[in-house]
């Protein structure tokens, strides 16, 4: 098993499940139609999609790692349902359908390095949307990078104990509302010893006024923006922006 993959499944098995309820309650309550296509960019081991799929939406998860989409088949066959698989970046869609709905969820845009790359990724979506296409993300803010995450630890096992995971985030000095998760898993060997590997994950917040910027550029003329799922109100301290942006 490789470095990334072992990684994924680690990622799978301790990432909190009813964060997926909650996007997925999030997402129907904004779409109201009965049989949506959607796409799931950067959608992972495809846990949303699954769930989304079960009740009834039409989904597809795109995402660059062939390892997160194996996981992905392996939760549609356990939950039986059809999903769509497209390995690819989100920043270069030529070629997809399109849709009634896209969706970005785990504050995926975060983690492209550049600007420009979310730019361009916000005008991708809107060119592989219906003209009432309806698109749904989140994001960390600038108060997540720049007062929760520095500092930040966190540790978790696997409940099987074969495998355990090392969190640890701090400010990247060199970016605005940047930050750096350095992340390490040890892996039981069969032997019983551990093996260590590990990874470093980049992420980039922006000012509120800037994704609006941004999104009216790419064509989305309707933009509401909360906090909490879509149930609560924006404040100083608001760590994650829900978007429903509309063209």
């Amino acid at each position: 098993m490789g470095v990334y993959q072992s990684f994924a499944r680690i990622y799978d098995q301790l990432f909190d499940p009813v964060m997926y309820e909650h996007w997925a309650d999030f997402s129907q309550q904004r779409v109201h139609l009965q049989r949506p296509a959607v796409l799931d960019l950067a959608g992972g081991a495809g846990r949303f999609a699954s769930l989304m799929a079960q009740r009834g939406w039409q989904m597809t998860d795109l995402d660059q790692s062939e390892e997160m989409l194996a996981l992905a088949s392996e939760h549609a066959a356990a939950a039986n349902v059809n999903l769509t698989f497209v390995q690819g970046d989100m920043t270069q869609l030529a070629g997809l359908p399109i849709y009634d709905v896209v969706t970005c969820y785990a504050d995926s845009l975060n983690y492209l390095p550049t600007p420009a790359l979310v730019s361009q990724t916000l005008n991708e979506v809107a060119a592989h949307l219906t003209d009432t296409g309806i698109f749904l993300f989140d994001v960390i803010t600038p108060y997540q990078t720049d007062v929760i995450y520095p500092g930040y630890m966190y540790n978790d096992e696997t409940d099987d104990e074969q495998a355990a995971l090392m969190w640890r985030s701090y400010a990247d000095d060199d970016v605005a509302h940047g930050v750096i998760h350095d992340l390490v898993i040890f892996n039981r060997t069969d032997d019983g010893s551990y093996q260590r590997q590990s990874e470093m994950h980049f992420e980039r917040a922006y000012p509120l006024s800037w994704w609006q910027e941004q999104l009216a550029a790419a064509g989305f003329n309707k933009v509401s923006v909360t906090a909490g799922f879509g149930q609560q109100q924006l404040t100083k301290t608001t760590s994650r922006w829900f978007f429903e942006c509309h063209r």
